[in-house]
Parts: structure tokens; C-alpha cells; sequence
């Protein structure tokens, strides 16, 4: 028997998008979501809930038990922002200037406080859900923090689950891998001296910058003469700068770019490729190179049971969401990979796409869209029901 969107209020609703929309309002960069701990934490208290802050700096868990089960499994959302000047004109706008909810976090915030408060309300939950509200999601680590933090000791789970919303999905569809959902990522920053000259005598120098785009045109040999061809990886070169005038050649020159893989052996061939590369070319043309290399997340690893668990709920919920059969895993990165390093669970995208020139995620026009907050919000309350019942 299919279960439909879980009951609630056209009230609920409303107040859940009218957090959503003061989130949006207030969006707080990584380990500063003071404001937001804040405000999460006032409405988890308010539905009856243990909360628990300050768990990786601004993070906080709440725990809500029913019945006599022993079960226990985690529903996490990310509650950070990006610095990005948002564009959308809308009235409810962030007034953080540089300061945007680009990816939708005050979206995810806000459908896991409403499934918070419908499974509060729950007469056939069964067992213990804790609600896990990260900080710092956007490239420094937060899930990684609050797990060396002491996360799943101070509350143990047998299973941890994500979502995020996703543009490319159309609304009212959601998906899943069963195995890698994600992108492992680093970043690298390069700098090259030489020697500087007069643009015109460059014999008379070491020219940093005819080194560096040697160097920014043999990275991309990486992925397509030393990875498999059976592997993914993307090496990409974002930012090259260098010099000041147009008759000098600088003495130095610096780039950055970011690495994606999934597979641990194909990052290991990245990291020793470039650095060979970056090197060899230095040294070949009369410059010293540095190299600031780091592995900042690991993959996003579905596991395979878990993940047909939700497959099974999100098919259960049709036609109000409909189970996308055939998901592509990203090149882009999550870290809430590093739950997954800990525990078996399942990361899943929920579409938002209005089907209409949607901005995608990190864009200044970009908008969570509020018709999915019950959707994701239903999802959740499925989830944990059917989990802690299954046998």
C-alpha cells in the first residue's frame, strides 16, 4: 500500500516556509551560524525535544524517543551559507551583504524541523531519531568536525541519512545511487618564481609565466593519458594571476584549481601526477615551484542497503514523489562523506526544478524552492517510520 506525502496543516506548511524565508534572510557563513543554532535550536526545544548544542562548534543534535524500541538511526540537514551576493530580488532577500543561502541550506534547515515536529507528533514511531544540524558543510568540513567531535559516540546510530535538494530533478522526483553518490574533492595552489625582465629582453630572465602555462595546459593530461579511461576524475585550473604591466615579466605567478575522483587509487595518481608535473616543467624552464595540495573531502559512498531502503520509501510514496531510477552520481563534493566513513546510511537528492531557466545551485539567483520543503519534510517522516519498523 503506497504511503502518501505525510499530513500536514496547510499551517504547518506555511510556518515551515516562513522559517525557510527568515533563514534565508540571515544566512551565516561556515562555523559562524550562531543566529541559525540559535533559531533551530529554540523551535526543536519548543516541539518537546532534547537538544544538545555547540557539537562541532555551531552544530547541535536533537533526540526525540517514542515506544520501546532500542533502534536508532540520524536525519541530518547543513545549516551554513556561501559568500556570494545574492541577485535574486526577492523579498525576502538576504541582509548579509557577500552572505547568500545559494545551495539551499535554509531549505534542508527547515524541511528537517518540520519533519522534526510531525515525527514529535508521530503515534507510530518506534524507536529513537536524532535530528543532526551541521555546521560548515561548504568546504570546511563541518561533518568532519562534529565526528571527531564525538558524534556518533555521544549519540549512536545505526544508520545516518542525508538529503540535499536538486535543481536538475524536476519537483515531486527524488533519487539515489547505490553506491558512489559523489565526488571525493582537493584544491590546489601553485606558485612558480623565476626571474623577472623587460618584456622585451625576456632572454635575460626566467619567465614564470611561459612555465605556468606549460603547466596549466599538461594538468589536463591527468585525467585523459593517466586515469583510466574507466575512471572519473576532473583536474581543473580556476584562477591563474601574475604580473602587474604589460612590458614585465614577473618574477613569480600563482594558480589554483580544484581535483575530483572517486575511486582512492585514482586520487593518489592525481596528487602524484600534478606534483611531477608542476615540478618537472619548473625545473625544465629555470623556476622553483611550490605547491600547496590538499584532500579536503572523501567520496560520498551510498551504502547499497540503505540505499534501496530509501529507494523502496521514496517508490512507496508515489505519485506524490516519484523514485528517479536512473541517477548519475557528481563530480561534485559533500562531506557528508565522512558520516558515511563512520556509518552505513544514504545521501539523497530531492528535485526542486520548476522546469523554467532554474538557476542552479551557487548561483546569486538561485532560490530554494518552497514547494519542495513538504515534500523533503514527508520523505524524512517516511524515512524514519519505515526504518525503525523494518525488521
Amino acid at each position: 500500500m503506497n504511503a502518501p506525502l505525510a499530513r500536514f496543516s496547510c499551517e504547518e506548511i506555511d510556518e515551515a516556509v516562513a522559517w525557510r524565508r527568515e533563514l534565508h534572510q540571515m544566512p551565516e557563513l561556515a562555523f559562524e551560524e550562531h543566529r541559525t543554532s540559535a533559531f533551530v535550536a529554540e523551535r526543536l526545544a519548543s516541539f518537546g525535544l532534547k537538544v544538545d548544542v555547540g557539537l562541532g562548534g555551531t552544530g547541535l543534535v536533537a533526540t526525540l524517543s517514542r515506544g520501546t524500541s532500542s533502534r536508532v538511526i540520524g536525519l541530518r540537514a547543513d545549516m551554513d551559507a556561501l559568500a556570494i551576493h545574492e541577485a535574486t530580488g526577492l523579498g525576502y532577500a538576504s541582509r548579509n551583504v557577500g552572505r547568500m543561502h545559494a545551495c539551499g541550506h535554509d531549505g534542508h534547515t527547515a524541511m528537517l524541523l518540520a519533519a522534526a515536529r510531525a515525527l514529535s507528533k508521530s503515534e507510530t514511531l518506534d524507536g529513537t531519531v536524532h535530528f543532526v544540524f551541521q555546521p560548515a558543510e561548504e568546504n570546511e568540513g563541518g561533518a568532519e568536525r562534529m565526528v571527531a567531535g564525538g558524534l556518533f559516540e555521544k549519540f549512536p546510530v545505526e544508520a545516518i541519512f542525508g538529503m540535499h535538494n536538486w535543481p536538475a530533478l524536476p519537483l515531486g522526483r527524488a533519487g539515489l545511487t547505490t553506491g558512489a553518490m559523489m565526488a571525493a574533492f582537493g584544491i590546489f595552489e601553485i606558485e612558480v618564481k623565476g626571474k623577472g625582465a623587460h618584456g622585451a629582453m625576456p632572454h635575460q630572465g626566467a619567465d614564470p609565466m611561459a612555465a605556468m602555462f606549460q603547466i596549466g595546459s599538461a594538468l589536463q593530461t591527468i585525467a585523459s593519458r593517466n586515469v583510466s579511461p574507466m575512471s572519473s576524475a576532473v583536474v581543473s585550473v580556476t584562477t591563474v594571476h601574475g604580473g602587474d604591466a604589460w612590458n614585465v615579466i614577473p618574477d613569480a605567478c600563482r594558480m589554483s584549481g580544484t581535483v575530483r575522483w572517486f575511486a582512492p587509487e585514482t586520487g593518489d595518481l592525481i596528487e602524484k601526477r600534478l606534483k611531477a608535473i608542476v615540478n618537472g616543467i619548473a625545473e625544465a624552464m629555470g623556476c622553483v615551484a611550490t605547491i600547496d595540495y590538499q584532500r579536503r573531502y572523501p567520496a560520498t559512498i551510498n551504502d547499497a542497503t540503505e540505499a534501496r531502503f530509501v529507494q523502496g520509501v521514496i517508490r512507496d510514496m508515489a505519485p506524490a514523489l516519484v523514485l528517479e531510477e536512473d541517477i548519475e552520481p557528481s563530480m561534485g563534493a559533500e562531506d557528508f562523506a565522512f558520516m558515511l566513513q563512520r556509518k552505513p546510511g544514504a545521501y539523497v537528492w530531492v528535485g526542486q526544478g520548476r522546469g523554467t531557466d532554474d538557476a542552479g545551485l551557487h548561483s546569486p539567483r538561485y532560490d530554494f524552492n518552497d514547494a519542495a520543503l513538504p515534500i523533503g519534510a514527508s520523505l524524512w517522516v517516511r524515512l524514519a517510520e519505515a526504518r525503525l519498523a523494518a525488521a
